[in-house]
């Protein structure tokens, strides 16, 4: 059956679209077959093409529903459901019914007291830092609030997804022919992430360089929650 990756929080805001749409053309990259899914009535489907992913438009519960009950028909597809914000209870739903969940959260004292509450309600969720500061005072900053305040979840807190102006450009209804390369491989890590956190292998299907600041496969020894038969159902 098909996995499923919910993108959920209460704070709007975080990159939750944004994160959706990186990990999908990310998985795309790495050789994985996948779907993102719509379900914030606020924001219109995007076309599929010039994307390594298809999308879906579940804005309404029956929609959801068979989108859903489709991709679990369907072996080694992977599909990512993009949730919007202030949506407590959707967001409960999305989490019943998903292998793994995703709270984005960028820098800011609020966005980390939400995404702790968040953290809090679902049990088998990890924190992603989106937008992450790459000027290195900030980002020092940045790190050493979220060690300060966030020091009992360190085991859930994935690697951060650095701020990015070319990630826009997975949010128009139509995109480029060609993906800047910084942007590939910025996708590329975000879905190494999540793969590795599932144990599903994946293989690079591209030629572009990979940066070393860029190669966020984690090791053994880093690895947050790994899991074990029947942590799922948590």
């Amino acid at each position: 059956m098909a996995e499923i990756i919910c993108v959920i929080g209460n704070k709007g805001g975080t990159g939750k679209t944004t994160l959706s749409h990186m990990l999908c053309q990310g998985l795309g990259l790495l050789g994985h077959r996948s779907a993102c899914i719509l379900t914030d009535t606020s924001r219109e489907p995007l076309h599929p093409e010039g994307r390594r992913y298809i999308t879906a438009d579940a804005r309404t519960r029956e929609s959801l529903t068979r989108v859903v009950d489709k991709l679990r028909t369907l072996e080694n597809w992977i599909g990512v459901i993009d949730g919007g914000g202030n949506r407590t209870e959707m967001d409960r739903k999305l989490y019943a019914l998903s292998d793994i969940v995703l709270l984005p959260f960028r820098e800011s004292h609020e966005d980390i007291r939400t995404v702790i509450r968040d953290l809090e309600m679902f049990p088998r969720a990890y924190a992603v830092p989106t937008q992450w500061p790459t000027n290195p005072w900030q980002r020092e900053n940045a790190d050493r609030t979220v060690g300060r305040m966030m020091r009992p979840y360190s085991h859930r807190i994935l690697k951060p997804v650095n701020a990015l102006s070319a990630s826009k450009l997975l949010l128009h209804k139509n995109v480029p022919e060609q993906l800047p390369t910084p942007l590939a491989n910025a996708c590329r890590a975000v879905a190494r992430q999540i793969l590795e956190v599932l144990e599903i292998e994946f293989q690079d299907t591209m030629d572009e360089p990979e940066s070393p600041v860029t190669d966020m496969r984690l090791g053994a020894e880093d690895m947050p929650l790994r899991f074990s038969v029947g942590a799922r159902s948590d």
